[in-house]
């Protein structure tokens, strides 16, 4: 067959009896992967039904369908708030604020040695140390600040030590777990230039690892001040001081627009909060 007349989709060095390949269909997944997801969604939404009937087999119904009316009526008794009653909460603020900086104050001071001696790179004792020093961080991120407090409270009477001990224990297992991660990732080659020129352990804390953690150990300060401040508002419901005391007797003696004045409080405080500590941590990182 001469080249003019082979087809027109026919290579012109490929042979006549030779017919082109079929295309591979290309898939994102192969069939038993796919089959695999479809199964785990399945089982997720059995074990989502399931789950939904134990969690709702006590529930009564008729309080929900009644929520929405139960809402309106006590939004309605919320406002306007009473603005007159804001003198009275300057002092309980300021209390929330000493109990969310004095607590991470404390935490930084424990969590810091927690942190060195749970890094791989920098704790004395892998096998004893390291293990004694993930159970405090563990520990201490296992328990909620409102549960602290509780006991506490029980331990030491109402007030605000009570409150700062406990968001003191809540934050250590955080800026401990944070820190030591830091400290893990830092450059062992800046370590090794300070080793070799002769520095001793504290010299190489001092200048080579010491500089790298600054500014994580900044920015985890910061940004744990600023959660406490959120959990230092609750802790007055179970005595430990804050204006969480006022918000608790407003409720108890059905004081709405006094509550509404309190979340309007709360609300703003959190917003400065959280606005001072992009700041700083935009200045310090």
């Amino acid at each position: 067959m001469s080249p003019a007349q082979q087809p027109a989709n026919q290579p012109a060095n490929q042979p006549a009896n030779q017919q082109p390949q079929a295309r591979a269909r290309w898939r994102r997944h192969t069939p038993r992967r796919e089959l695999i997801g479809w199964l785990a969604w399945l089982l997720l939404v059995l074990l989502f039904v399931v789950c939904w009937e134990l969690m709702t087999r006590d529930q009564i119904w008729a309080f929900v369908w009644d929520a929405p009316r139960q809402a309106g009526d006590l939004f309605s008794r919320m406002v306007p708030p009473r603005w007159s009653y804001l003198d009275q909460l300057w002092r309980p603020l300021w209390d929330t604020l000493n109990i969310a900086t004095l607590g991470t104050l404390t935490a930084l001071v424990i969590a810091l040695p927690v942190a060195f001696l749970a890094a791989r790179n920098t704790t004395p004792s892998v096998a004893f140390l390291r293990p004694l020093a993930l159970v405090v961080i563990v520990a201490s991120r296992s328990v909620n600040a409102l549960i602290w407090a509780l006991l506490l409270v029980t331990i030491l009477g109402p007030g605000l030590l009570a409150g700062v001990i406990a968001i003191a224990l809540r934050s250590i297992g955080f800026i401990g777990k944070l820190l030591y991660e830091a400290i893990e990732e830092i450059d062992p080659q800046q370590v090794e230039a300070v080793r070799a020129t002769g520095a001793g352990p504290v010299q190489v804390l001092d200048y080579a690892i010491m500089p790298q953690v600054l500014p994580a150990f900044a920015g985890i300060a910061v940004f744990r001040w600023d959660i406490n401040i959120r959990e230092a508002t609750v802790l007055g419901l179970v005595g430990a001081g804050g204006i969480g005391l006022q918000l608790k007797a407003s409720v108890d003696t059905l004081a709405w627009p006094q509550v509404t004045l309190i979340f309007i409080v709360i609300l703003a405080t959190v917003l400065v909060s959280e606005w001072i500590s992009a700041e700083a941590r935009k200045r310090l990182i």
